[in-house]
């Protein structure tokens, strides 16, 4: 299956999955002609094709993942406001994450480790 996003002012605003053997099974040779089968079928815009498997453009894109088009790789939405994109589209807290189970505070700016 080939799943495609649809990029409204470089934002995913939606997504929809072609059968392979409708039109073809290789990124990227076959993104053409998957994207005029979406036009085709009346659906405007511009769509990309996004990998489940991460295979290609960094990770599989989500409602809401803005779309670097220097880098052609979808980037998930900011986790929190105090952290930022690093050079790889990796989101960083501003220190790092100890080995072991913590979640990240946003209040405490801080990560706090997970209590069962």
């Amino acid at each position: 299956m080939a799943h495609f996003v649809q990029i409204t002012d470089g934002i995913v605003t939606d997504g929809m999955v072609i059968n392979n053997a409708v039109v073809g099974d290789e990124f990227p040779a076959a993104e053409p002609i998957r994207q005029e089968f979406i036009r085709n079928h009346k659906y405007d815009g511009t769509w990309l094709q996004t990998s489940y498997n991460n295979n290609f453009r960094k990770q599989y894109a989500g409602i809401g993942f803005t779309y670097d088009s220097e880098a052609d790789q979808f980037v998930q939405p900011q986790p929190y406001l105090s952290w930022s994109l690093d050079s790889n589209n990796d989101w960083q807290a501003p220190t790092p994450k100890p080995d072991g189970d913590y979640f990240w505070n946003e209040q405490q700016m801080n990560w706090i480790l997970h209590q069962e």
